[in-house]
């Protein structure tokens, strides 16, 4: 099975996070932010992946350090659980409306990182979550397994029903991304022979 077990405590943040990617879309996850929560849940059914992460975090600060340490610990996850990458697709994308929101995600795990960036959310926040957190969150995450991300809006006008799009799409591009190529097992997906 592709999984990994990976952990990581700072002075902000305290995280334990299991990850299983060939899974079933469970997801048993505690952050102490309930929007971020909501979020990874979705992220998990959406992906066909097992999740089950806590984290302990200075939410009485803010949402900032948690979002983004988690991100991290889930991008080291995906990274780690993927391996050399051997026999995987390593591209996927998808389009999904929400509602009346339109978000493309498009993955690239390529092990050169970068983020592009095109989501235009309306508040700056969704219950007590700023959603400027969106943008360092798939940040993080994209520079923690070596992938390049784009998340593009095409409409919408309701803050989360956009994030909520993000999301779900990011979790399908991966999914595709990630997905065992059947006529290239053990092939790495590069020209060069090494991601």
């Amino acid at each position: 099975m592709r999984e990994a077990h990976v952990t990581r405590n700072t002075t902000e943040t305290q995280i334990d996070l299991i990850l299983v990617l060939d899974g079933s879309g469970s997801a048993k996850i505690s952050t102490g932010c309930g929007f971020l929560d909501h979020m990874l849940e979705l992220f998990t059914a959406h992906g066909g992946f097992d999740v089950k992460l806590v984290c302990t975090g200075d939410i009485k600060v803010d949402y900032h350090h948690t979002v983004e340490d988690v991100a991290i610990v889930l991008g080291k996850a995906f990274d780690k659980a993927l391996g050399d990458r051997a026999g995987i697709k390593r591209y996927g994308s998808m389009l999904i409306p929400m509602d009346e929101s339109l978000i493309l995600a498009a993955v690239d795990i390529s092990g050169r990182p970068s983020l592009g960036y095109a989501l235009d959310i309306p508040s700056q926040k969704v219950g007590d979550f700023d959603t400027e957190l969106v943008k360092e969150f798939m940040a993080a995450f994209a520079r923690s397994l070596g992938a390049s991300v784009h998340i593009r809006q095409f409409a919408g006008d309701n803050s989360h029903h956009i994030i909520e799009g993000a999301f779900k799409a990011l979790a399908r591009a991966l999914s595709a991304a990630v997905s065992i190529d059947e006529g290239a097992k053990n092939r790495i997906p590069s020209t060069k022979g090494v991601i």
